[in-house]
């Protein structure tokens, strides 16, 4: 029943689902229609969850700011303990807290470690691709790019068996990656995983692949790895099973948006010879000028502060993770509480209420980006540097691209992720030249409305060869 001082309730004609099948056809359309209708703050109930959408982006930061009364980490530990197998972090003293300082190891001087790492092994599985194509050689997009950045991620995180062959054993679990994640939206919508086919036993089979016994045969791990392995080992009460689900929830958070995300950069350059030109450019220019040779070979080492320097690169990324990403940034209400918003406006609402941002509605707002459906690599760049003021309606926006979400509830992996994609793009395109074979446009697939970068509907053809120096 709706009370005075609540946003207007949008419910569905089935009560219990609510909207939710509106909301999962197109999530986009949906709240842009509603706000149309209702305004910037309207509340819709999803499944059985009463969610109120702040949709206005001046708003956002008096949502971000009250981490107090809107709690992020109960919801992020019920859904991915559900998700990956391990029992919830409450159980356990302090352990959410001591796994999140780890994440320490992701920026500032140890990024600089890893990023060096993964560096190295990109190039290594780069020089055997080379060693393949001296002609031009055709493969599907998706398919490449998730084979690089998984097989790259997985080494630099956690290592690999120097008894093993190690491309099999990795193509081993990332196949039954593969088959885990494509069942990821659903056991994130709370559908039992005991209705999903072989799930189950797949994510099993890979969840053993993290027990101790046998990350013990993986030499050349990360710090991070290692760190979090110390922490969990400390918890007496948490089962071998248990810990080795941890880990795999962390691969997967590894991987599980920067592979799609590395393919929507890869093929908006492609589609776009003009901006892989000015990129590449960038990338053979800063190369030349710190005096590094490309090609088979020769490695190329690059500091942190020379990757911030390719702004065409960046701003290539920025747009694509524009155009892809589509992450709800979720709080709950701890208490009935009134959320105070700017222009003195006020919003009840009930203990276990949602509240969300869609910062894909502002990724795609005309106001604040031109043509928002047309892909321009130079968005980001403003006289040849990093352009970081946007506006709406003549004010200055705080936040005007958000794919790794907000505040306490901000991937803690994104320097490391941008890194990485950077790093990929910035060899590919200095070893290889690269076409599209096949024309057709790649669509997203709105399967993962609201929980990070969208797949493509498709995977797509295209050729690379060595270039000829």
């Amino acid at each position: 029943i709706w009370r005075t001082g609540e946003p207007p309730l949008i419910n569905g004609w089935i009560p219990f689902i609510g909207k939710a099948l509106t909301f999962r056809k197109d999530a986009f359309k949906f709240l842009i229609s509603q706000q149309r209708k209702f305004g910037d703050v309207f509340t819709v109930h999803i499944a059985g969850r009463y969610i109120t959408f702040i949709m206005d982006p001046f708003q956002y930061v008096f949502v971000i700011r009250n981490s107090k009364q809107l709690e992020f980490y109960e919801f992020a530990d019920k859904m991915a303990s559900r998700t990956f197998g391990y029992p919830s972090l409450s159980n356990f003293p302090n352990l959410n807290e001591n796994l999140h300082r780890i994440y320490q190891y992701l920026q500032g001087k140890p990024l600089d470690i890893i990023s060096d790492h993964m560096m190295k092994n990109l190039q290594h599985i780069f020089e055997w691709k080379c060693s393949q194509a001296t002609d031009w050689k055709t493969e599907k997009m998706y398919k490449f790019c998730s084979f690089l950045i998984f097989e790259a991620s997985f080494i630099t995180l956690y290592g690999r068996d120097p008894a093993a062959d190690g491309h099999n054993v990795i193509s081993e679990i990332r196949d039954k990656f593969t088959k885990f994640d494509a069942s990821f939206p659903y056991l994130a919508a709370n559908i039992p995983i005991e209705l999903l086919g072989v799930t189950k036993k797949v994510r099993k089979e890979l969840i053993h692949h993290f027990l101790l016994q046998n990350m013990a045969k993986w030499m050349g791990g990360s710090e991070v790895i290692q760190a979090r392995k110390d922490t969990l080992e400390k918890y007496e009460l948490l089962q071998d099973y248990d810990k080795a689900a941890h880990h795999f929830a962390f691969l997967w958070a590894s991987v599980g948006n920067t592979i799609p995300a590395t393919f929507w950069a890869m093929y908006y350059l492609l589609r776009h010879p003009e901006a892989l030109a000015v990129v590449r450019d960038e990338i053979d220019h800063l190369l030349q000028s710190t005096g590094q040779k490309k090609g088979p070979g020769y490695s190329i080492y690059l500091t942190r502060e020379q990757l911030d320097n390719l702004v065409y690169l960046e701003s290539a990324l920025n747009e694509s993770l524009r155009m892809c990403s589509s992450s709800m940034n979720i709080r709950i209400s701890q208490e009935d509480y009134i959320l105070k918003l700017g222009g003195n406006q006020e919003v009840s609402l009930r203990k276990g209420d949602w509240i969300a941002l869609y910062p894909q509605i502002l990724h795609m707002d005309p106001e604040v980006y031109e043509d928002p459906e047309v892909y321009k690599f130079d968005r980001y760049i403003e006289n040849g540097k990093k352009k970081t003021t946007f506006y709406k309606g003549g004010r200055k926006l705080k936040y005007f691209l958000m794919p790794f979400g907000s505040g306490i509830s901000m991937c803690p992996g994104r320097f490391f992720a941008m890194n990485e994609m950077k790093l990929f793009l910035i060899l590919f395109l200095a070893h290889f030249d690269i076409e599209l074979v096949e024309k057709k446009p790649v669509g997203l697939d709105n399967s993962r409305m609201g929980l990070g970068i969208l797949l493509p509907d498709s995977d797509i053809a295209f050729c690379y060869k060595i270039r000829s120096f």
